[in-house]
């Protein structure tokens, strides 16, 4: 890399870790260092669960800090993108309320069943495009101004995480449109805050930061993180604030007809569409449609992803039996295949604790053999999410009325080469891997575009196919996972009659 590079500072927080990455492009490829790792870590106190923002400032600063030390050329810009639809309150004095509540709390489902009282299922799908699910800002929203009334006041603005840490970095409060894209509070597909709805929900519109468009200079560093860090001026950008957003941003995709899968503690599986699919049958089905950074929506599936092996990992660490990812994907590439399978995404996996035992339990209680090693375990998981990605594709066929040639699988899931495996066998398309860290990549070449740099969101993708090595997966075994896909869906209907 030349002395004439242009550095910049990516910060991409997951709902389990993050990590400060320094991009560095020639003016052909981008390569990226990571700087600075941490886990980010909810804390549980009496009345709720929350995300430690003040410890997550912390661990952005250390990361300036070491993204900027031993560079010829300075950092030009930072910008950050996080998991989507939480939020901060700050005063009118730029005080931090309080620190933001987690989606996974137990209240929200209380306040999606009020709001819904006010406006319907069907409507509110319509009016914002997005899947009412009660992780949803707009649920978690009326939580708060009911719960709180009394402590709302005209000054006080809602921030979503990216937003929440911009406003701190350069004190400009502003809100990135993919990231509100997340919240329900939305038009359906538009860069607009939907008026009529916060009416009848009496959300106060002062409550609503303007919205910029990725790749909206926000302004500079402060002149006090400067002074503190030891840092040289740079910009503060918006890019797509939502990860999902940035790591589309970065998909080097040449057959505009693929399929994506963002891989981490949520797998977001869809396409990219001109519009929104605003229909009952998407509805039904349980498609979302959110903002891209080029103008366009993304039709997904919110899927849970890597979440249920995180919390397995997690209860066998607190048993004293500690492994490694990479050691438990070999314990389950040696288990019997096709034993048993879980759902996934259903709602007795959502809270965190001992996942082990609740994936016991369904197979138990589905009448299915019951896993009784770690391998299996494991192997569970990733069967049973390699057939949730089969089961999107089918249904993004039917609300599309197209099947993509190739799925683009991206973030940290594609370390795990055997659930890309999985995913082409279930599907039976290949499977495309890589870059791991595509919200980093993305979120570095965005802060490009906004330079001047890199002129279009196709020359983006064109720099990141040049810079990565990708991996394809071709489907194999594929009468086995057909038959593992019709006992999968025979489960899906069972567990479905048991809710009823």
């Amino acid at each position: 890399m030349g002395t004439q590079a242009t550095h910049v500072l990516a910060a991409d927080y997951g709902a389990g870790s993050g990590r400060i990455v320094r991009g560095s492009f020639d003016g052909n490829k981008i390569s990226l260092q990571e700087v600075h790792r941490f886990s980010n870590d909810p804390v549980q106190l009496r009345d709720g669960l929350y995300w430690d923002f003040l410890r997550l400032f912390h661990e952005l600063k250390q990361g300036i800090r070491k993204g900027t030390q031993e560079l010829t050329q300075p950092v030009r810009s930072i910008a950050v993108d996080t998991w989507g639809v939480d939020y901060g309150l700050v005063d009118g004095a730029g005080r931090l309320c309080s620190n933001p509540r987690h989606y996974r709390e137990p209240r929200n489902s209380k306040w999606m069943e009020e709001t819904l009282r006010i406006v319907n299922e069907e409507e509110l799908y319509t009016m914002s495009g997005v899947l009412p699910q009660q992780i949803n800002t707009i649920f978690q929203l009326i939580g708060s101004l009911r719960e709180n009334a009394e402590g709302l006041r005209p000054d006080m603005r809602m921030l979503f995480m990216p937003d929440l840490f911009h406003f701190y970095l350069s004190g400009q409060q502003a809100c990135e449109y993919t990231i509100a894209s997340t919240s329900g509070l939305l038009h359906a597909g538009e860069a607009q805050w939907n008026e009529s709805l916060l009416g009848r929900l009496g959300v106060p519109e002062t409550l609503l930061p303007p919205l910029v468009q990725a790749g909206t200079v926000l302004g500079q560093l402060t002149d006090d993180l400067r002074e503190e860090l030891r840092t040289g001026p740079m910009q503060v950008i918006s890019v797509g604030s939502h990860d999902t957003a940035s790591a589309l941003a970065a998909i080097p995709a040449s057959d505009p007809n693929f399929a994506f899968i963002s891989c981490g503690t949520w797998s977001l599986m869809g396409v990219e569409r001109d519009a929104p699919i605003l229909d009952e049958q998407s509805r039904k089905l349980g498609f979302t449609n959110e903002g891209t950074v080029s103008g366009k929506v993304r039709t997904l599936k919110n899927r849970s992803g890597l979440w249920l092996l995180q919390e397995c990992k997690r209860q066998w660490e607190r048993e004293n039996k500690a492994f490694t990812h990479q050691e438990l994907v070999q314990l389950a590439d040696t288990a019997s295949a096709h034993q048993c399978f879980v759902l996934p995404g259903d709602a007795v996996y959502l809270p965190p604790g001992d996942m082990p035992e609740r994936i016991r339990r369904q197979c138990r209680t589905s009448g299915q053999t019951i896993p009784d090693s770690i391998g299996a375990i494991v192997r569970c998981i990733l069967e049973s999410l390699a057939l949730e990605f089969r089961q999107t594709l089918d249904e993004l066929e039917l609300v599309t009325g197209s099947r993509p040639h190739v799925i683009h699988m991206v973030g940290g899931g594609v370390q795990n080469r055997l659930l890309c495996q999985f995913t082409a066998n279930a599907t039976g398309i290949p499977v495309v891997a890589g870059p791991v860290e595509a919200a980093s990549a993305g979120n570095c070449m965005l802060q490009l575009v906004a330079h001047g740099e890199v002129s279009s969101s196709s020359e983006v993708r064109d720099i990141v196919a040049a810079s990565y090595s990708l991996e394809t997966y071709e489907p194999e075994d594929r009468e086995p996972w057909q038959e593992a896909y019709e006992i999968y869906q025979s489960l899906n209907q069972q567990l479905a009659k048991g809710s009823n």
